[in-house]
């Protein structure tokens, strides 16, 4: 199914994803205060995969498909986020250099899928890359990263490659197997990461923080389940179908609104203070939403 345009439902959807996604970054820092990184990707797809793994039959979809899905969005996309993270790359650019993936999920999707961006995207991309420019322009401006290293920056853009090419994963699951349950595939799937950010965590980190949990937090585990049910089962389930229904480069650049919800997140929760430049990246990524959906 390809539709050409996004009914009331889907954008819906988006906004939800949208929504989740930006809390995200919220829920991270909470986590973060208990659990390492790597010990934190593991926790999060355990509870991705429970209980509703007991609940949900394993989608028609081969185990090969399942288990790859699982290694490019889990293991991939976080585990070198969070390698990142350990290297020093800040948390504030971290959430901007994710949404790379745009452009990565649009030349993938022109290589390998034949899809063409229309004037209104290419129109919104260049929109949403002045946006990123102002975010980036304000890490660099107030000395924030001049901790980062090349391999941070590297890692950083290579999960963001990660995540692009697990768009373009899903829009090849529904060429090759119409009618799966996207929401089934992502619980089936976040199966695959856990041992390998078990692994991870005890190279890392060693095995003296998988033997004490007793100063795991409340919040630390509210946090974690947030991650796992809403950010992974919700938002990658809706996601996935959108990416089932509709071509990849007209759905990823709907992720351009997630550092404007963190934003906005951070300063209600956490108390964080808006820049000049953090309000003109706001502005260009909400006037490339707003072209993308109504420039026709």
């Amino acid at each position: 199914m390809n539709r050409a345009t996004l009914s009331r439902g889907d954008l819906a959807a988006a906004a939800a994803v949208v929504v989740i996604w930006g809390f995200n970054f919220v829920a991270m820092k909470v986590a973060l205060r208990d659990f390492t990184s790597m010990q934190l990707g593991a926790v999060r797809y355990v509870f991705a995969a429970l209980p509703m793994i007991l609940l949900v039959r394993k989608p028609a979809v081969p185990w090969r498909w399942i288990v790859a899905y699982g290694l490019v969005q889990g293991v991939g996309q976080f585990g070198l986020l969070f390698l990142a993270l350990r290297l020093g790359m800040t948390s504030a650019l971290a959430s901007v250099l994710q949404q790379t993936q745009v452009f990565f999920t649009a030349l993938l999707a022109g290589a390998f899928l034949h899809e063409k961006l229309s004037r209104p995207a290419k129109v919104a991309l260049v929109l949403a890359a002045m946006g990123l420019g102002c975010f980036a322009m304000n890490v660099s401006a107030t000395g924030a990263g001049s901790g980062l290293t090349l391999a941070s920056l590297l890692l950083n853009l290579g999960a963001a490659a990660m995540w692009a090419v697990a768009n373009i994963f899903a829009r090849q699951l529904q060429r090759r197997f119409p009618g799966y349950s996207p929401f089934e595939f992502v619980v089936w799937s976040s199966l695959a990461p856990i041992a390998p950010f078990v692994a991870l965590s005890l190279y890392f980190d060693g095995a003296a923080v998988w033997r004490d949990w007793s100063h795991v937090s409340v919040a630390g585990w509210v946090a974690a389940a947030y991650l796992g049910w809403l950010a992974t089962l919700a938002a990658y389930g809706l996601w996935t179908g959108l990416l089932a229904r509709h071509p990849a480069n007209r759905i990823a650049p709907f992720s351009l609104g997630v550092p404007v919800v963190g934003l906005v997140a951070g300063i209600l929760v956490l108390g964080e203070s808006i820049t000049l430049w953090q309000g003109a990246g706001v502005a260009f990524v909400g006037a490339a939403l707003v072209y993308l959906l109504f420039g026709r």
